[in-house]
């Protein structure tokens, strides 16, 4: 008993002074690779990183007034830019919802490569720091910076392959606190998925809330089994890497944002009222009650309200 009790002892200060988490078997290298990063923040605020959904022009005010009837919230003034390095031309307007931000772009011209591909737009506070920090990270840049009409811009691609645009201002932008924060949801590979994760959490500063191994498979349509799923949270907001094989039944991996509500039922009233078509009927997790929709245009999200515990 003695014995024992020594051994607990001893694992608990390995866990406070590594860091470890338990029941995270990934967690201690993770938790290392943030410390060791060698980077500094770049973050200013989850309600400035805005998910990037691209849409035909004639569907484009449909979209933006969905998006708005369903979640509330605003819109900037609607213009038409070159938003990419190579000359383009595009519909452009913010969406602010009290759920998350949502950069819509509608291009007139065909799109330049990559631009459609990144999931996501994080402001940074250092356009250069933010570069040097991805670059030491593991990430690649896979647009070197370039200006636009109101800042500069990058994207880089994380291991695994997922794209995230950084943008600074010019202007330092004012945007209100989120009433909730929206999740970004990856999919990757088991190959890739721990590489991912340690860039992601050395260049965010981000913590990993939680790594089950055995996440109910109702959450990517795959009912009878389970797989591995990793939460992340940082000054970025939320992100949640989804590791699968990649045999998802349409449309898991198509949704790029879960938007967390106070009252799901409510709100998919609002978003089919709006023109929302529901690609997965609502479901139930411990965690969560969900449901997979279709906005006018083609974006896809999943919407889903906490379970009280």
């Amino acid at each position: 008993m003695r014995i024992n009790k020594l051994v607990v002892g001893t694992y608990v200060a390995l866990v406070l002074t590594l860091g470890v988490v338990v029941g995270f078997p990934h967690a201690g290298n993770f938790a290392q690779t943030t410390q060791t990063g060698g980077t500094v923040s770049v973050a200013v605020g989850p309600q400035y990183d805005t998910t990037h959904v691209y849409v035909a022009p004639e569907d484009f005010d449909r979209f933006v007034a969905s998006l708005i009837a369903t979640f509330g919230g605003a819109t900037s003034k609607q213009g038409v830019f070159t938003v990419t390095p190579t000359q383009s031309s595009t519909m452009s307007q913010l969406v602010l919802t009290p759920v998350g931000t949502v950069s819509v772009f509608g291009f007139k011209t065909p799109i330049p490569y990559p631009f459609g591909l990144e999931r996501t737009g994080y402001l940074v506070t250092d356009m250069d720091e933010a570069v040097r920090a991805a670059k030491a990270t593991g990430a690649d840049v896979f647009v070197a910076p370039f200006n636009d009409p109101i800042g500069r811009d990058a994207i880089i691609q994380w291991p695994g392959g997922v794209n995230t645009q950084l943008y600074w201002h010019t202007t330092v932008p004012s945007y209100t606190p989120l009433q909730t924060i929206p999740e970004n949801r990856v999919y990757v590979s088991p190959d890739r998925v721990d590489a991912f994760v340690r860039s992601f959490l050395a260049f965010s500063h981000a913590s990993v809330v939680s790594d089950d191994p055995r996440a109910p498979g109702v959450e990517i349509g795959r009912p009878a089994e389970t797989y591995r799923r990793v939460r992340i949270e940082s000054k970025f907001g939320k992100l949640t890497a989804f590791v699968t094989d990649g045999h998802l039944p349409y449309p898991y991996g198509r949704e790029m944002m879960g938007y967390e509500v106070p009252n799901l039922a409510d709100t998919l009233t609002k978003a089919k009222a709006a023109g929302a078509d529901v690609l997965v009927p609502p479901y139930k997790t411990e965690e969560r009650d969900a449901v997979v929709v279709s906005f006018p245009g083609g974006y896809i999200a999943e919407i889903h309200s906490v379970t009280k515990k």
